[in-house]
């Protein structure tokens, strides 16, 4: 069963993350219900993900807002960015690269391989299998756009610096934990199926909520 952010869940999964783990239940008090909801604004979501690679949040949107101006301010459409160069991209700031991975994105979604429409229908994992698919786009990615923009309830963020960081504090750990450590003190702490929501509130104890930039 895939669980979708609502109020409903949300509570539900505060009261099972509190009943299990001691730790998250401070944060839970602290914190109150998780701020996940869905949008279905995919596409933006991924080329802006690909933009704000390895950048501050200035830098990438003031790329962003140079990258619309390409468009008339608005957001383009696939069709829009195939039929733009990558030299052109390349004017507003981005590097070759990022220029060549938002064309990929563009071509994916054209050619009918990322349909945005069919993706509520699919597993987590087949949702990351199309995603990574496309040139930039990494797990670390798919895993925020499964959780920030689909509000999927049950991903573990276990290559998230953030993540490794706030539980080597919160949990007593010497070093930044592996991703198969995270993977095993979530599976001692029973955050399952509220996986998402227990991330949340981790990146929370660092006041520092992530935005899509990898």
């Amino acid at each position: 069963m895939i669980l979708i952010a609502d109020e409903a869940e949300l509570t539900n999964a505060a009261g099972h993350l509190a009943r299990h783990d001691a730790v998250l239940k401070t944060l839970i008090a602290r914190h109150g219900l998780a701020d996940l909801r869905p949008h279905t604004r995919y596409y933006q979501e991924l080329v802006d993900s690909i933009i704000s690679q390895q950048l501050s949040v200035k830098a990438a949107d003031a790329i962003e807002r140079r990258f619309r101006g390409l468009f008339g301010g608005e957001f383009p459409t696939a069709g829009q960015i195939l039929s733009t160069d990558v030299e052109t991209l390349r004017s507003i700031g981005l590097s070759r690269p990022k220029a060549r991975y938002i064309l990929d994105l563009a071509q994916h979604i054209a050619g009918g391989q990322l349909v945005f429409d069919d993706l509520d229908s699919l597993s987590n994992d087949a949702i990351i299998g199309k995603l990574t698919a496309v040139k930039g786009i990494g797990e670390w990615t798919a895993h925020m756009f499964l959780m920030f923009c689909m509000a999927r309830l049950d991903i573990l963020a276990t290559g998230d610096l953030g993540i490794r960081n706030s539980i080597r504090k919160l949990y007593g750990f010497e070093q930044l934990p592996t991703p198969a450590e995270i993977t095993e003190l979530a599976a001692r702490y029973n955050w399952h199926p509220y996986e998402s929501v227990a991330c949340w509130y981790i990146w929370r104890s660092l006041d520092n909520l992530p935005a899509v930039t990898a």
